[in-house]
């Protein structure tokens, strides 16, 4: 048996040489994200993109950044939708740990990290509930401790107790008092998080993310593994998905506009919708009718309160006011970190 603390255990499993997100096949060979689902994401990212655009001013230079890029669906989505004028103007750039995907448009630039000192939008679909942490449970003496986990089967046991710093962070973001209590602690992905608003100029950074904030934390932790379309336990050991959702509140940087809404709200803002398409379409133009029903069940389906409509949207206005299709919207809850 190998044992680990988690945090180490899922840097190895998802990111080392022979980690998951290395894997040729991609995430897309595993799960659906929103990006994976429909095109009209990348459209209303790519809407989203013209009024940060907007918001500053149409700069000479506009970056889009996609962090967590995997294999560049959302870019090419995304470059696809932007009017030539903006095209001519804008800079993207994938960020991701992987190798460079075969058959990405020249103009983007793929990095491994956030570039520094960007203007535009910089957009992170499902990026921090990949980003490793360590798990901990309070033992019988209500001492917070440790996660430990067997690589090879999953196998977990306590280990020594948090350190100072992961104290105070559950203590301020997930306070656990009762024996058999579990905390994601969530650290890392502040600083993780920080770091990609703090890469920005002038623009907006939105996160997107399954998600949840104080007062409804679950209280058996969300931690699990994807393999070939299905939920999976959380093996640690490269073939799968290891993922846990995301105290949204916590990664919130203080001192930035900051706002959270459902992906729901957010997409409807954007103009995605379910609605059916009127039923006269069917009579004046039946192939109109169709693609309108078609678009109209993938929109409903990013749009699924049951489903990838549940997810958190964090966004943080930095040196801009909030675009207009967010500013007013129903739904919008200020967040204080």
């Amino acid at each position: 048996m190998t044992w680990m603390r988690w945090r180490p255990a899922m840097e190895q499993a998802l990111y080392g040489a022979e980690g998951f997100y290395r894997r040729p096949e991609g995430p897309a060979g595993h799960f659906r994200t929103s990006v994976h689902a429909s095109g009209l994401y990348a459209r209303a990212v790519a809407r989203l993109l013209g009024e940060v655009d907007e918001a500053l001013g149409r700069p000479a230079e506009l970056a889009f950044v996609d962090v967590g890029a995997g294999r560049g669906e959302l870019l090419a989505g995304v470059l696809a939708a932007v009017p030539a004028e903006l095209a001519g103007r804008l800079r993207p750039y994938g960020v991701e740990l992987a190798a460079r995907p075969p058959g990405l448009p020249a103009e983007v630039r793929w990095t491994d990290g956030p570039p520094a000192g960007v203007t535009g939008l910089l957009f992170a679909n499902e990026w921090l509930d990949n980003v490793p942490l360590d798990l901990a449970e309070v033992d019988e003496d209500g001492l917070l401790r440790y996660t430990e986990v067997d690589t090879a089967s999953g196998e977990q046991r306590p280990g020594a107790p948090v350190s100072e710093a992961d104290r105070r962070w559950a203590d301020r973001w997930w306070p656990a008092g009762e024996p058999g209590d579990f905390v994601e602690l969530g650290g890392p992905r502040d600083a993780a998080w920080a770091g990609a608003v703090g890469s920005l100029a002038a623009g907006l950074a939105v996160a997107v993310d399954y998600a949840h904030t104080a007062g409804r934390r679950p209280p058996f932790g969300t931690l699990t593994g994807f393999r070939d379309g299905r939920e999976a336990s959380p093996v640690p050991d490269g073939s799968r998905d290891i993922t846990a959702h995301v105290a949204l509140d916590a990664a919130a940087v203080p001192g930035v506009h900051s706002l959270w809404t459902t992906q729901r709200e957010a997409l409807r803002a954007l103009g995605v919708s379910g609605a059916r398409p009127p039923l006269a379409l069917a009579s004046s133009d039946p192939a109109a009718y169709l693609r309108a029903l078609g678009g109209a069940g993938e929109a409903a389906e990013l749009t699924d309160p049951a489903g990838l409509g549940a997810f958190g949207w964090l966004a943080q206005a930095v040196r801009i006011p909030v675009p207009r299709s967010l500013e007013g919207l129903e739904g919008w809850q200020t967040l204080v970190p």
